[in-house]
């Protein structure tokens, strides 16, 4: 009898056994994005007049050494709402030192080829549709003029950037001026407003222009501007050049050109006069979430693009589809041991979508003029969540 309940057990704990090799495992979490300092490029120069000069006086900023720069030295402003804890050992998030700027002007680089025809293409399209937005602040407001990236994303003038960039269109009447530039090298272009900027990240991040080394995570960081007019003589085009935003995001391995205006490394008046795109591939190195399971950021690792000036670049894929929009790199040592991230397209389509009750295609789809005067109503409100901060 002993031998037979032996047999019997022995039977069942097999059977259980094979049965729980069958049941499905659970999925692990996409991990969670640790903080990292944003990419905009400060500016220690105040023109007399805005918007933007010809060739602003270089003046060093007093309040930080590590911030000189339309030659930026420290980012001003980034990204938050929660700080989510890190579930795995990462790279170093605050910044120690800062590379010293050069004197050399730089030349315009040949498009890079990948050696695959589809993503040479989808790189020139980067290219042609990345912009450099530079905000001018007037002197002894305790702000910092900045420089950064953005990418058009719809052919009536449309451009996706950081909130941490568009936060300066609120400051119009503070004496805050934009300027959308483009072309190799970059040249003042466009005139532009605001038509959405991420409530949220204004709200956690009330703080931040007067931040001299915010961190963030990327959370809330996106708004839209939209072209109003010719910064030139030269009339508007009757179409931008832009890159479609992705619905679904990338995975991790997944190969991408990363496009930007970093602008790191230069001096003041080389980025008035000498700032050229920086286009590079790469790929996707890992994936992390806001929630639970959506992929919501994903880290590029390092490369020429993972520099100050880059916050705003687009990210893309082999279809030229926009898969994400830049926020955050370390920025401490040389370039390619940096790590930088970006928010996915498809984080932006939900947030968005959920902050509004709306779908970006609904904004794209109207007027540029219907956009810029419906949400000019709402800027009084936004702009004194900061300005709260200012007083």
């Amino acid at each position: 009898m002993p031998n037979f309940l032996l047999s019997i057990g022995l039977a069942l704990v097999a059977f259980l056994g094979a049965l729980m090799a069958l049941w499905p495992k659970p999925t692990a979490p996409v991990e969670t994005p640790v903080q990292a300092t944003s990419t905009v490029a400060v500016i220690p120069v105040v023109p007399p007049v805005a918007p933007a000069p010809a060739s602003p006086e270089v003046v060093p900023d007093a309040e930080s050494k590590q911030e000189e720069t339309i030659t930026p030295k420290t980012a001003p402003a980034t990204e938050p709402v929660k700080t989510p804890a890190p579930k795995k050992p990462t790279a170093p998030t605050t910044p120690t030192e800062t590379p010293v700027a050069t004197t050399t002007v730089p030349e315009p680089q040949p498009l890079p080829s990948s050696g695959n025809a589809s993503f040479d293409t989808a790189a020139a399209h980067l290219r042609d549709a990345l912009v450099n937005i530079v905000c001018y602040v007037p002197a002894g407001s305790g702000l910092h003029s900045i420089s950064g990236s953005g990418v058009f994303v719809d052919t009536k003038g449309i451009i996706i950037t950081n909130a941490h960039i568009a936060q300066y269109f609120l400051l119009g009447d503070r004496g805050a001026s934009c300027t959308v530039r483009t072309g190799t090298p970059a040249q003042s272009r466009y005139k532009a407003a605001l038509i959405y900027i991420s409530p949220p990240w204004l709200q956690a991040n009330a703080k931040v222009l007067t931040q001299a080394l915010p961190m963030g995570t990327g959370e809330f960081d996106f708004a839209f501007i939209a072209v109003t007019g010719s910064a030139t003589k030269d009339p508007l085009p009757v179409s931008f050049p832009a890159m479609p935003i992705a619905s679904l995001p990338p995975a991790a391995g997944t190969s991408v050109v990363i496009g930007s205006y970093g602008a790191q490394f230069l001096q003041a008046s080389q980025i008035e006069s000498a700032l050229f795109p920086t286009i590079v591939f790469g790929s996707v190195k890992d994936v992390f979430t806001f929630d639970t399971n959506t992929i919501d950021v994903f880290s590029l690792g390092g490369s020429a693009a993972a520099q100050e000036g880059s916050s705003g670049g687009g990210v893309v894929d082999i279809n030229g589809s926009l898969i994400g929009t830049i926020t955050t790199s370390t920025v401490q040592g040389s370039t390619d041991t940096r790590t930088l991230s970006a928010i996915s397209s498809s984080y932006i389509r939900s947030e968005y979508a959920r902050e509004t009750g709306s779908l970006i295609d609904a904004l794209f789809a109207q007027p540029t003029s219907v956009s810029v005067q419906s949400f000019s109503m709402r800027i009084p409100t936004l702009e004194s969540i900061i300005t709260a901060q200012l007083n």
